[in-house]
């Protein structure tokens, strides 16, 4: 795959289904645990599968006991700062990343907002519900998904891109990202999969840069999608204006408490060790669709970007399989999904649909494709 990526402020229209495939009524807004119904087998939603630390459900119990009274942030802020080794005063605990990015979107107002795509859409539904018209920078599957920090136009005065990135799992290198700031722009880096990334090399999350913050979430990696836990780090004059803005006690006492038991130091092992797990349960899938002869965009995320061709998102769902369809992010089209990484027992299930799917289609060419 080769090719360059381009602007574009049309994205909206980019992120709608293609024709003939099944319409959503916002595009935007369409996210995996939608998918994840009617009892199908679960590769849509990005969620780790496997049994939540016991440091982590005490924490959580031991939190009901303080719902009797408003939450209190402060604790979350501390062990974040003393995680990352920054200031307290340069984090941020969110009710989840979703919530930074409203605080973002309305925190001025931006004359230039660019979203890098295809990522994850609420960002740019953020932007665009805050009255803003936002600029798409596109990466392309011909230059498999490589971000050019060149395209983005010079006078762009917020740029969000994700790292590693949904759907397409591409890591950015640091050193490209940290290239886009500058003054009078806000860089915006969500890296809501880097603890799913082994050592987390290109985490952008413990350096002090003007204009640069980082985004993290907490539900993914620790398997706790309904406690809305995450938080922001970075530029400080940023943070607490984000603060300013935030809603009376959004992060509630039990997302206060699992931020506090996954950022403390005896967590760290197991949020390793939970990131290797992912690594050779994707290779296993990766490996899995070579073999098939399927394309697949190499991914650093607990998901995998695979081109399925057109139909192939109904074929899953028909053979009782919910895989994301990709179509809702903007520079995708209806022949790709997006496949989470999950343990091979379950993994085989899925390779054997893709297998029937392959050999469908080749029967139906009849040599002639």
């Amino acid at each position: 795959m080769s090719g360059t990526a381009r602007p574009s402020s049309d994205s909206r229209t980019r992120s709608d289904p293609e024709p003939g495939a099944d319409r959503v009524a916002d595009p935007l807004r369409h996210h995996g645990d939608v998918e994840a119904r009617e009892g199908l087998l679960d590769f849509a939603v990005n969620v780790y599968t496997g049994e939540r630390p016991a440091l982590l459900d005490r924490a959580l119990h031991e939190s009901l006991s303080r719902i009797d009274v408003y939450p209190d942030p402060e604790p979350a802020r501390v062990a974040i700062a003393h995680r990352h080794t920054r200031r307290v005063t340069e984090v941020l605990p969110t009710a989840g990343a979703a919530e930074a990015f409203t605080l973002i979107a309305r925190l001025r107002s931006w004359q230039h907002p660019v979203v890098v795509h295809p990522q994850f859409t609420e960002p740019h539904a953020a932007l665009e519900q805050a009255g803003h018209t936002v600029t798409s920078v596109l990466c392309r599957a011909e230059d498999d998904f490589v971000f050019d920090p060149g395209l983005v136009p010079e006078d762009a005065d917020l740029v969000v891109i994700g790292n590693p990135t949904n759907p397409t799992g591409v890591l950015h290198p640091a050193s490209a990202l940290r290239g886009l700031c500058r003054p009078g722009r806000l860089v915006v880096v969500d890296e809501a999969f880097m603890d799913a990334v082994p050592e987390e090399p290109e985490s952008l999350v413990g350096e002090q840069v003007e204009g640069l913050v980082v985004l993290r979430s907490l539900t993914k990696h620790w398997s706790i999608p309904g406690i809305r836990a995450g938080y922001v780090v970075g530029d400080e004059a940023v943070v607490q204006g984000l603060g300013r803005a935030q809603t009376p006690w959004s992060v509630s006492t039990p997302a206060i408490a699992a931020t506090v038991a996954c950022t403390r130091r005896e967590a760290v092992p197991e949020s390793l060790e939970r990131a290797r797990t992912l690594s050779d349960q994707r290779e296993f899938l990766e490996v899995g669709l070579r073999r098939i002869g399927l394309g697949f965009v190499p991914s650093c995320a607990p998901f995998v970007l695979v081109r399925v061709g057109e139909g192939g998102h109904g074929h899953l769902r028909v053979h009782g399989i919910a895989a994301r369809r990709a179509d809702t992010f903007p520079g995708l089209d209806d022949s790709w999904v997006r496949v989470a990484v999950r343990p091979p027992d379950i993994t085989r299930h899925l390779l054997a649909a893709l297998t029937e799917l392959t050999a469908s289609k080749g029967d139906s060419c009849d040599g002639h494709c």
